[in-house]
């Protein structure tokens, strides 16, 4: 069974990500480190104690249509209210409207432990965070007063709608449509899928975001519009109304998240209400509505992420203890009674070794951008300008090599498992089908490298990731002052893949300034693993040089990764510089 890593959490935090210097230097308001042990140790145990029991019940259960209602698996319901009565869905919340307007690494934090329990389970609370954030950037003060309270509450649940059969990523050619009514409210018309917790009776109201185009908008995603589609209607005074005319059509059959209800949306069909169309309420501006989304977007990669290193976590949690228990041969030098722990093995032991790694540098990884939105929102000047270009570089890094090393690891798991891994009442494999969703969610990880590579490392004309990467060097020359035998030869394999990083960056930048776009392109997705190893590899370093409980094992972990894992990107360059040809090459054979 799963049990929160509090104290690993609150290491990466506080020594690795930049939470203990920020509350050091009173960047952060009042918050104290008492309270971040508190908040963590709570989050930890309902985790623990409440989320992690029901997942398995929702894998085996799913989310069910029945009589045009969806019913959540057994005890999800109840195990919502109690989350939201502990105040979890306001964490980071605006205190304007009853949030606790706490930093957001704290937030992403508690997010891994909840999908760690349940990843199912946890993808309604986010998306509802991600919405809570829209609102409140776009939102005019009529519809804040009147939704967001009872949202950041979480007495009432939000979705964001997106995609159409025909219009995944490209949302340029989405059909959905609004009409303008006279009383300023408008219509909304149209089918969305994959809809995420798009129906239910957990909350009492559902607070649906959904992208649409008005009749005269221009071509493009240009035309597109934002709109607050209530499930019920709701008065001036709060109460709730009548059914608005949308409904779920269908519940999609899914490879995992069995427990949450992803749905196909109907909007406008005259199921509901006295004339055909959905009410809903203009977010932003008419015509802009898209960037008004990327605000819940950008939130929403970066959770995202953290549910690959919650799938990392909880999938190797399970295979180590598998393999304490599980005894198979005598691996060399086993000196016991019978048949050894499969632990023992050597194989079995660097499969377990390099699943913890991958988590622990996921988790950097992640915590680390979380940090850099704080201070975004926290300074002033040139320091918000530099916190925010960090923010948005480590973002789609985050997103996609932590989901990434999600399907990896919970693999890699499924093999300590053996046979045993295939067969679904260990319930490793529950953590591979839950996790193959993530790489695809939010932007695939593709899509995450193009923003990568053409939007994100031109910023400041390339001085930002050059600056980053000197900051990375300065971890490598300080595990080669430490003089600590324990790191072996860590800052030598760490300064060559910074090398490898710094090569395959100015070649992006100087294809870019060239015009060169699809030999960038061609090498945006190895790119994108280079730089995630890097950064497993510094972060750990990083935290292996705090004289902490524990550094002996931090010490070990980043001598591991250093001299097993990250030599991979020396390849990675190559591809990066010398891909394109033959990849132009062998595109003929697809015809």
């Amino acid at each position: 069974m799963y049990t929160a890593p509090v104290d690993e959490i609150a290491f990466t935090l506080k020594h690795v990500a930049g939470l203990g210097p920020a509350l050091d230097q009173g960047k952060l308001g009042d918050l104290s480190d008492d309270l971040v042990d508190a908040i963590l140790t709570e989050a930890g145990r309902f985790a623990t104690d409440e989320v992690a029991p029901l997942g398995e019940i929702g894998d085996k259960q799913g989310a069910r249509l029945i009589d045009g209602k969806v019913q959540v698996p057994d005890g999800w319901a109840d195990l919502y209210r109690h989350w939201s009565e502990g105040g979890w869905n306001s964490l980071t919340a605006s205190e304007e409207f009853g949030g606790q307007g706490l930093p957001h690494m704290l937030n992403v934090a508690a997010l891994e432990m909840w999908n760690s329990g349940s990843m199912a389970f946890a993808l309604g609370p986010t998306l509802t965070m991600g919405a809570v954030d829209a609102l409140a950037a776009h939102g005019s003060d009529a519809l804040k007063q009147k939704f967001l309270h009872k949202m950041v509450s979480g007495e009432w649940m939000a979705t964001m709608n997106l995609t159409e059969p025909h219009a995944g990523s490209d949302l340029g050619v989405m059909k959905s449509r609004a009409e303008r009514r006279e009383d300023g409210t408008y219509r909304i018309f149209g089918q969305k899928i994959y809809i995420t917790w798009g129906e239910h009776e957990v909350t009492d109201n559902i607070i649906h975001l959904v992208l649409a185009r008005l009749p005269d908008a221009p071509a493009g995603t240009r035309g597109i519009s934002l709109f607050l589609v209530p499930k019920y209607l709701v008065g001036d005074d709060g109460t709730i109304g009548a059914r608005n005319d949308l409904h779920c059509h269908s519940l999609e059959h899914k490879l995992g998240i069995h427990g949450s209800p992803t749905c196909t949306m109907i909007y406008g069909d005259g199921k509901f209400g006295s004339e055909p169309g959905a009410i809903g309420y203009l977010i932003g501006e008419e015509n802009k509505g898209l960037a008004c989304m990327f605000t819940m977007m950008n939130n929403a990669r970066l959770a995202v992420g953290m549910q690959g290193v919650a799938i990392c976590e909880a999938a190797t949690q399970k295979a180590i203890q598998y393999a304490k228990d599980r005894t198979q041969g005598k691996a060399p030098g086993w000196t016991g009674q019978g048949m050894s722990p499969i632990i023992e093995h050597p194989d079995v032991a660097r499969t377990l070794v390099t699943m913890k790694a991958l988590t622990q540098g996921s988790r950097a990884i992640c915590y680390t951008c979380a940090h850099a939105t704080d201070m975004a929102h926290h300074a002033d000047g040139p320091d918000a300008a530099h916190w925010a270009e960090r923010a948005a570089l480590l973002t789609p890094i985050a997103k996609s090599f932590a989901t990434d090393a999600g399907v990896e690891v919970a693999s890699l798991g499924i093999q300590v498992h053996g046979g045993m891994g295939f067969i679904e009442e260990t319930g490793a494999a529950r953590y591979l089908r839950d996790a193959r969703i993530a790489p695809i969610y939010e932007g695939t990880n593709g899509i995450q490298a193009i923003d990568l590579v053409t939007r994100k490392l031109p910023l400041s004309e390339g001085r930002h990731v050059k600056g980053f990467i000197a900051e990375l060097m300065d971890i490598t020359a300080s595990v080669k002052v430490s003089n600590r035998p324990g790191f072996g030869e860590t800052a030598d394999r760490l300064a060559a893949s910074l090398a490898d990083l710094e090569e395959a960056t100015g070649w992006m930048l100087a294809q870019l300034a060239a015009g060169n776009t699809a030999a960038a392109l061609a090498g945006a997705t190895p790119y994108q693993r280079l730089f995630g190893l890097v950064l497993t590899g510094c972060y750990l370093a990083k935290g292996a040089l705090v004289d902490e409980p524990g550094v002996e094992n931090r010490i070990a972990l980043c001598h591991f990764t250093a001299e097993n894992l990250i030599a991979e990107t020396s390849a990675l360059k190559d591809r990066v510089i010398n891909g394109e040809a033959s990849l132009t090459a062998a595109r003929a054979i697809l015809v």
